[in-house]
């Protein structure tokens, strides 16, 4: 009988290493297919052609400009108050029409007094025996007859009587409310019977001739304005028609939120058309006109950090460009590249460029927030945004 052979023992270990040098070679084949596929995709994504942007474009230009500036700002009277009482009282009369021009110290109002009159009455006669007492004793102190005290007594007795009928006296005069100033009256806030308390409004009154206007300007202005300098002012209210005065004040102080100081100019008002409280625009010259280098306001960009335009320069393709489907490209294309200006007054839609920008020079007026540096762009100027120097608003 032949012995039964014996049947091997399995190496598991080899198997393990076995099966995990193939799955470290399947999924390393993966990653490294994906990471091909990935840089593939980046470097096409990367090379590919940038679509050009649709813009419209304004060349700069130089203009001359008068050194006018202009503001806003509010028409305030000179003189300008509630009328009220110092004493309260029933109101007896009304002497006033609501809206009237009145004079300086012209009745308006006069409340009921009976009582303090009466009293007066009493105080006046008071004061009188007083000052016979003081003129008596008087005489019998210059004989001796009396001591100095009594007489000094009797004297500041008599004093103490004027006084009081002195105040009572003043008393009944506020009672009677006259115009502290010339002007012209609102509307009434009080009727006959009724009771005002002390500082309760009567009518307002304003002086319109001559009147305030306050605005505000930047701080650069300061140096360049001087008391009695001429200036324009004109409301909406009145349109076609400009006022003109001279400045009269300015705040030494400048805001430190605004960088803005107030100034104040005096307008002639002879026929009151010009009311306090209404918005009103303000202008004045500077000095002789200049030349400056004008583009539209859209084309600027605004910023915390500086102020910048995307000036359109023109370049020679490069052999072999194509655009996005792969067609080849012929003829010349455009350039922008961002660039910070210094930028000063406006004028309508214009804007002046003071430095950073030259006449002659294109720059971008719209399609700003899809532009970067060295982005082509196509220009289509069909639709061009506003620049007008006089722009003119109309109703539709």
């Amino acid at each position: 009988m032949s012995p039964t052979p014996s049947r091997s023992k399995p190496n598991v270990p080899l198997r393990w290493i076995l099966m995990l040098a193939g799955v470290l070679v399947v999924f390393g084949g993966v990653f490294l297919v994906k990471a091909v596929f990935a840089r593939k995709t980046n470097d096409f994504f990367d090379h590919m052609p940038q679509p050009a942007v649709a813009v419209s474009t304004f060349t700069a230009k130089t203009e001359r400009w008068n050194s006018d500036n202009q503001a806003v700002g509010t028409l305030v009277a000179v003189n300008g108050t509630n009328v009220t009482t110092e004493s309260g009282g029933v109101v007896r009369s009304i002497e006033f029409q609501a809206g009237q021009p009145v004079r300086a110290g012209d009745v308006l109002v006069r409340l009921n007094t009976a009582n303090e009159e009466a009293t007066l009455k009493a105080l006046d006669a008071a004061a009188t025996l007083a000052q016979v007492q003081a003129e008596r004793w008087t005489r019998l102190g210059q004989d001796q007859l009396v001591s100095k005290d009594d007489v000094q007594q009797k004297q500041t007795a008599a004093a103490s009587a004027r006084a009081q009928a002195e105040a009572q006296r003043a008393l009944i005069a506020q009672k009677t409310i006259r115009a502290p100033f010339s002007g012209v009256l609102g509307i009434r806030q009080v009727n006959l019977g009724q009771y005002v308390a002390p500082g309760g409004t009567i009518v307002p009154l304003q002086q319109l001739d001559p009147i305030y206007v306050n605005f505000s300007l930047p701080e650069q202005l300061a140096g360049k304005l001087s008391t009695g300098m001429a200036v324009t002012a004109s409301v909406d209210a009145l349109p076609g028609k400009v006022f003109e005065g001279t400045l009269t004040a300015m705040d030494p102080l400048v805001d430190p939120n605004t960088r803005n100081f107030k100034a104040q100019a005096t307008l002639r008002n002879p026929d009151g058309v010009l009311r306090p409280g209404s918005f009103a625009k303000v202008g004045f010259n500077l000095g002789e006109a200049q030349d400056v280098v004008v583009i539209p306001q859209t084309a600027v960009s605004f910023n915390p950090y500086g102020n910048s335009v995307f000036v359109v320069t023109k370049t020679a393709r490069k052999p072999g460009e194509t655009d996005m489907q792969g067609k080849p490209l012929t003829g010349d294309k455009f350039i922008v590249t961002q660039r910070f200006v210094k930028t000063g007054a406006t004028r309508g839609d214009l804007i002046a460029v003071s430095d950073g920008l030259k006449a002659g020079e294109t720059v971008v007026t719209s399609g700003l927030l899809k532009l970067r540096n060295d982005a082509e762009v196509t220009i289509n100027n069909s639709v061009q945004p506003a620049a007008d120097l006089h722009p003119q608003v109309q109703n539709r």
